[in-house]
């Protein structure tokens, strides 16, 4: 029954997008259907977020349909099979034809006006996005979005494989818990690498052979100029230079081997040459780099506390506006490796709640406001389960004001969570990816479980109040309420004719 349900919503996206003909590739992330289109002109917006599994659409580098976490990993497999079998039925066929979509009465403002608004704001910031040091970190992000399902996996057998030793139970299973949740972890680096090479154009197992070295127990035994070095040194940082030095090896090889050696002398220059450099410098300086980062994070919780934390928390989704939150994922999962967790999640999480404290204001400012209410109902238990993407360009960005309270309740949720950093309670993510209530069985920390689950609860309860309370009393100028706070949809018998108003501008 469920494959059937996740074959229905991809046999209803597919048309919405264009068709087969219409699409060049398929991936997936954590909460996102990623896909390439050759005609943008052919999607259907407003018809796909009409559709009951769609909690929203992103354009970025690919357009993104937003379908949940563990939705978008079951949807998936059924997109890519529909487009495989309409293209074997009928190679040639022509894109599907956009159908018109029904507007709303004249002079009131819906929620297909808001996220016609935000599709807007989204395409513009994607234009500002477009430098070169935002795509380069999107290409890094490319490289760690594939490891986020594994990093969830084994971080949750790790929770659970603590709780098992904290309570003595079942110690036969114990270790093998403890095997299956750090074999990935004691791997990760020849993965990045792997996943490195392939996003810059190289080959992705030389990549992954290269960062192998970083982690293999021998090099022990080697002295690189007096410095001894330890398995792991440098871990994701450390395969991550690797490979993209293995990367322009590589490159620099095809240009300059003659064909009928290349398949020899190529792989071999490239393993060799980036193996060389990785272990005599690349190793110690990548492990500088970690073990500073490590600092830097602990010392700013630790001594910034809450101000740190207001800071994190209320900064983050002007973060995620500017294409910088990319830069994070390497952190994250350096801090992850070197602790066991990210200190620096929980706290990022907090602008979550403060956009779910926000949209819930916005709810009851808008009383008479039918389509945009509903579209709130819609997009909140996503929200409150860390997937934003729909409140923010469906409701507050367009809206402009609560976007800005938005961030103010996830400053007040940050600030809380630092606070008890500060006081002694740190406490982390296992993985990267998930937020909201979906961070509850990731977290992990130096005090007990119940206390540390409920200090982040606590955040989030802070995040929410702070964010309906600043959003409720200040979002809205009376001219914005008087232009919102209309019903959309008249009832046609009763209604009498009104002046349009004006469109609020975001």
């Amino acid at each position: 029954m469920s494959t059937d349900k996740n074959r229905a919503t991809a046999a209803a996206i597919l048309p919405l997008v264009g068709g087969p003909d219409n699409i060049t590739s398929i991936a997936h992330c954590m909460t996102r259907l990623r896909i390439s289109l050759r005609d943008r002109s052919l999607v259907q917006d407003e018809a796909l977020r009409a559709l009951p599994a769609v909690l929203g659409v992103v354009e970025d580098d690919t357009y993104q349909i937003v379908l949940g976490p563990g939705a978008v990993a079951r949807v998936t497999p059924e997109f890519e099979a529909l487009v495989e079998e309409a293209r074997a039925a009928a190679p040639a066929a022509p894109a599907a034809l956009a159908v018109p979509v029904a507007t709303s009465a004249a002079g009131a403002i819906t929620a297909d006006d808001l996220a016609a608004q935000g599709a807007a704001l989204k395409q513009a910031q994607k234009a500002r996005n477009a430098t070169p040091f935002k795509l380069f970190l999107r290409r890094i992000a490319n490289i760690f979005v594939p490891l986020i399902p594994a990093l969830i996996g084994c971080g949750i057998i790790a929770g659970l494989n603590g709780l098992l030793t904290n309570l003595g139970w079942v110690p036969a299973v114990v270790p093998a818990l403890a095997a299956i949740s750090a074999g990935f972890m004691s791997l990760i680096a020849v993965f990045v690498g792997h996943n490195t090479a392939k996003e810059f154009g190289g080959t992705p197992i030389l990549g992954g052979a290269v960062a192998a070295v970083i982690v293999f127990p021998g090099v022990a035994k080697i002295d690189a100029f007096g410095l001894e070095l330890k398995p792991g040194q440098g871990g994701v940082l450390g395969a991550l230079a690797a490979a993209l030095l293995a990367v322009h090896v590589e490159k620099w090889c095809r240009r300059w081997v003659p064909e009928a050696l290349d398949v020899l002398v190529t792989p071999t220059l490239t393993v060799l040459i980036s193996g060389l450099v990785t272990l005599f410098g690349l190793m110690f300086l990548a492990g500088e780099a970690s073990a500073a980062i490590g600092t830097f994070a602990n010392w700013l919780l630790t001594d910034g506390g809450a101000f740190a934390g207001l800071v994190l928390g209320g900064l983050f989704l002007p973060l995620v506006m500017l294409g910088l939150h990319q830069a994070l994922i390497p952190i994250h999962t350096t801090l992850i490796e070197q602790d066991g967790y990210t200190v620096l999640l929980p706290i990022l999480a907090m602008a979550g709640a403060g956009q779910v404290g926000a949209a819930i204001a916005v709810y009851y400012r808008l009383p008479r406001n039918g389509s945009i209410r509903a579209t709130i109902r819609s997009a909140l238990p996503a929200g409150f389960l860390g997937v934003g993407e729909p409140l923010i360009y469906g409701v507050s960005l367009p809206l402009g004001r609560p976007f800005v309270t938005a961030c103010v309740g996830g400053a007040a949720g940050g600030a809380f969570v630092g606070l008890f950093h500060q006081l002694g309670v740190a406490f982390g993510s296992t993985a990267i990816g998930p937020s909201g209530w979906a961070l509850f069985p990731l977290l992990d920390g130096r005090s007990s479980a119940g206390i540390t689950l409920a200090i982040y609860a606590g955040g989030l309860l802070v995040g929410y109040l702070v964010g309906f309370a600043a959003t409720y009393f200040f979002g809205f100028t009376r001219q914005m309420l008087a232009d919102l706070d209309t019903d959309p949809s008249p009832d046609p018998t009763t209604a009498t004719e009104a002046p349009p108003k004006e469109r609020v501008p975001a």
